[in-house]
């Protein structure tokens, strides 16, 4: 058994074995120690190799699934070795025959399928980067639902694509993973990289695994793909094929999605702007989960996708939004609609693990509901006609499968295990022959019943019993004292002693064993002819996967649809009009999340604000205290740019855009120290790719650049970077800062003009209205932020009188002479006596200019000097 172990592990170095031994997966060696500590569980031992103690750990076969999530998430490659034959078989052809086992799957993290092991609401792509002469190719498949697409990228363009994606694995050949210019890239991604030899991505041998795959000659009919794509798309399905070991699941035909088809947004926006995941990388509170009002997994799927992709083409956008419009004015057919979607189960899932063979009676189960729920769909839809284009055609698409259904009622049973292997799932009267073995197999109960009466009656012991254990099987058991009866006169005839216990006596006859094989041999035949059954129910499915995968994306879109009409609704959202020119008119617009969050806290209305960089306006440079809603602004628009973009319907009175290719933010501060990047750093590799790559329809939000170095540099950087967006780059653009001498530039620069946040001073304080308005801020009012964030009044005082010098002349010399300054004992010897002390306080010195007239300085050792100065302090009574 452990030369077999060895073997196969030799075969999948790079793969922890989960090597099955009856009712467990058991790992040895390096393995086991490897997931021993990954999984938390016992490490033992069993045997020797090379008089070395074989470590050992094992996990139960039935929950291995719990095991692997935890092994897959921490980056570890498992290899499934499963038994290939009954140990019957084995001990067939010798007792110390091993049982011949294979493995049967690589499980890695970009191609899982089973439910246990995904999130429901969440894509889990796996992609694959080629590079032939001709360019760079993207492909990226989803596994458990059969979705496959391409892409041509630029070099430069590739992080951005990745992170638009987020896939869970990303395979590279090993000539790519050493190209200098990616190294950097290729750090980022280095936990979910995936190198493999170069070979495998060839185009020309792409192109034969997909004309094997689709079964055509060619694949014009799909479309026009560069040679990249399909080296990338055919290393993916060699991919599958190696870790499925040859088994493919149902793949749609590969779908193109041209250059600039989707707007732009690098892996620094999305984070800024936390479209699908917050700063911290949660759901809860991102963007995606602020509109998400899908109700089936397959609707959270493809908001998700659409938010992370939004679309380029005006005429797209407008049918999108033409059917979320549709939807928001046909309140009851949206109701009926959602109410019929959230009986829908996850159609494309279930229908994967069948076309792969991993799939069990309940998977059927959920083609036939789905397709039930589809047929009550497009019931409704018929009834509202006339439909809009968008509707018409997803109606088209739900298809006709009143055949299939009728095949998987009649055959399921109400009540399903969770595998075939486990029968029972096969409805009474589909058939016939299954019938008359489950009925003798069932009926056991009532013939052993019948035989234990007779056998009683012949033995003349009432308590005789007939019972089964694995052992014996069925056998005929009587106490000690009774058992003469059985093997004397007539009992002797009829019963034969098996086995004497201390208070029992077993017996058998004959009838009872022929009645036992014939229980035994129809509970085997009656499992095989369910296990026939469901494979003929799996084929009729898999006949019709490509008509099944296409409801199943139909309802996904209807989900979609009107999911955003229901967030319309509920957020009192408006439709945005999206078009080829280089407008961005906001008025009335709302930050989505805050609006929400603000509105779950009842903590009041959030204040809307207008936006119009209009081509003669296209550059705001905005002014204005820390804590007024700068970044929120900032944020809000981009966001209303990426909903309406996506087909939904914004949080604005009205919005007319111009279609944003590229989306550029830089808002907040980070580092990266991994890489040896300051904040400061960071700040300027991100501008950097903003002002190298923003065309004429970018829309670019910046905040804050230039803070993170010393003042003149900052302004100087900012001053720089302004001019570039409005002389260089052209683009659309707000602009954050708190270097007022920028606002000058509005005399210089036609397009550029300045805002500011608006604020009210009232006995002292500083109240924020949240509302920008034209013209710029005076000053800052940090002092007055720091102060609300719990500053110590005396540095608060301090801070303010320093502000007081800088403000009054000469920086220089103001400078010289607050380092000069001992702030500290200043502000000590100014504060006033407490109210009783007041009144009672004698004449004449106090007691802490006494006990610093008294020091001396020159002659205090450190430690000494630390000592006055914890005695002056409590002198003061602090």
């Amino acid at each position: 058994m452990m030369a077999q172990y060895l073997e196969i592990k030799q075969a999948h170095p790079d793969c922890l074995l989960f090597y099955r031994m009856g009712d467990f997966y058991e790992m040895f060696f390096d393995d086991a120690v490897t997931a021993a500590a990954a999984l938390d569980i016992a490490l033992t031992k069993r045997g020797q190799h090379l008089g070395e103690d074989i470590p050992m750990c094992g996990v139960p076969v039935h929950s291995h699934e719990n095991y692997l999530q935890r092994l897959i998430r921490q980056g570890i490659r498992v290899a499934i070795c499963e038994q290939m034959e009954d140990p019957a078989e084995a001990k067939k052809r010798g007792s110390k025959s091993v049982v011949k086992r294979g493995v049967i799957r690589i499980v890695t993290p970009g191609t899982l399928t089973e439910d246990s092991l995904l999130d429901s609401r969440s894509s889990n792509w796996l992609a694959a980067i080629a590079e032939t002469a001709g360019g760079v190719g993207l492909a990226w498949l989803e596994m458990s639902t059969g979705e496959l697409v391409v892409q041509p990228v630029e070099r430069s363009s590739l992080g951005a694509a990745l992170g638009r994606l987020d896939p869970q694995e990303v395979l590279i050949s090993e000539k790519l993973s050493q190209q200098p210019d990616l190294f950097e890239l290729w750090a980022e991604w280095k936990s979910r990289l995936t190198i493999q030899p170069t070979p495998r991505f060839d185009s020309e041998n792409g192109k034969q695994r997909l004309h094997s795959l689709y079964g055509v000659g060619t694949l014009d009919s799909f479309g026009a793909f560069t040679r990249a794509e399909i080296a990338a798309a055919g290393a993916l399905v060699g991919y599958v094929e190696l870790t499925q070991k040859g088994r493919v699941p149902r793949l749609s035909p590969p779908r193109r999605l041209g250059p600039g088809a989707v707007m732009e947004i690098d892996a620094s926006t999305r984070r800024n702007l936390e479209l699908t995941r917050t700063m911290t990388g949660e759901r809860r509170g991102s963007l995606l989960a602020t509109i998400d009002r899908t109700v089936t997994g397959a609707g959270a799927r493809l908001l998700s996708a659409q938010l992370s992709a939004p679309l380029t083409d005006p005429a797209a956008i407008a049918a999108r939004l033409d059917m979320v419009e549709f939807a928001v004015a046909e309140e009851r057919l949206r109701g009926d609609l959602r109410d019929t979607l959230r009986r829908c189960p996850d159609l494309e899932r279930a229908l994967t693990r069948l076309t792969l063979g991993r799939g069990g009676p309940r998977d059927l189960a959920a083609v036939r509901d789905g397709l039930i729920q589809a047929a009550i769909v497009r019931q409704f839809l018929t009834d509202a006609r006339p439909l809009p284009a968008g509707f018409d055609r997803l109606d088209r698409r739900l298809g006709e499968h009143s055949e299939l259904i009728g095949q998987l009622s009649a055959a399921l049973a109400a009540d399903l295990p969770l595998l075939a292997r486990d029968g029972g799932f096969i409805a009474r009267g589909y058939s016939h022959a299954l019938d008359e073995l489950v009925t003798l197999r069932d009926e056991s109960r009532r013939l052993i019943a019948g035989l234990q009466s007779g056998y009683a009656e012949l033995a003349g012991v009432p308590s005789l019993k007939i019972k089964h254990n694995n052992v014996l099987g069925y056998h005929i058991e009587v106490t000690a004292t009774h058992a003469d009866k059985l093997m004397t006169g007539k009992g002797r005839e009829t019963f034969m002693h098996r086995q004497t216990m201390a208070n029992a006596v077993r017996f058998g006859t004959v009838e009872l064993s022929d009645l036992e094989r014939r229980i035994s041999e129809a509970a085997d035949r009656a499992l095989a002819v369910e296990v026939s059954l469901f494979n003929d129910l799996v084929t009729a499915v898999s006949a019709r996967a490509d008509a099944i995968a296409q409801t199943a994306h139909a309802l996904a879109e209807l989900d979609v649809a009107t999911a955003l009409a229901e967030l319309a609704v509920e957020r009192r959202y408006t439709r945005p009009l999206v078009d080829d020119s280089l407008a961005f008119s906001i008025r009335g617009g709302r930050h989505p999340v805050v609006e929400a969050v603000l509105d779950a806290a009842q903590a009041g209305p959030f204040v809307a604000n207008d936006c119009d960089l209009a081509p003669d306006n296209r550059l705001w440079l905005l002014t204005g205290p820390n804590m007024a809603g700068k970044s929120t602004f900032l944020r809000q628009n981009a966001l209303i740019a990426v909903l309406a973009q996506i087909g939904s319907f914004v949080p604005a009175d009205h919005a007319h855009i111009g279609a944003v290719d590229r989306l550029y933010s830089r808002v907040g501060a980070a580092d990266d120290l991994a890489r040896g990047r300051s904040t400061f750093m960071v700040e300027m590799v991100e501008t950097a790719a903003i002002l190298n790559q923003a065309g004429a329809r970018a829309l670019v939000i910046l905040d804050e650049i230039g803070r993170g170095t010393a003042t003149f540099d900052g302004l100087s950087i900012a001053w720089a970077c302004v001019e570039s967006l409005h002389d260089v780059n052209r683009c659309r653009a707000l602009f954050a800062t708190h270097y007022h001498e920028l606002t000058m530039l509005a005399s210089k620069l036609p397009a550029l003009s300045c805002h500011t946040m608006r604020i009210k001073e009232w006995q002292g304080d500083v109240v924020f209205l949240h509302e920008v308005t034209s013209g710029a801020a005076d000053r800052s009012y940090g002092i007055h932020v720091a102060k609300l964030a719990g500053l110590p009044p005396a540095a608060v005082a301090r801070a303010e009188a320093v502000l007081k010098l800088l403000e009054s002349g000469d920086q220089n010399a103001a400078i010289h002479r607050l380092a000069e300054d001992l702030p500290l004992f200043s502000a000590a010897l100014k504060r006033p006596p407490a109210p009783e002390a007041a009144a009672t306080a004698p004449a004449g010195p106090s007691p802490v200019e006494e006990a610093l007239r008294a020091l001396d300085p020159d002659s205090l050792t450190p430690r000494a000097a630390l000592e006055e100065l914890y005695r002056l302090r409590g002198l003061l009574g602090a």
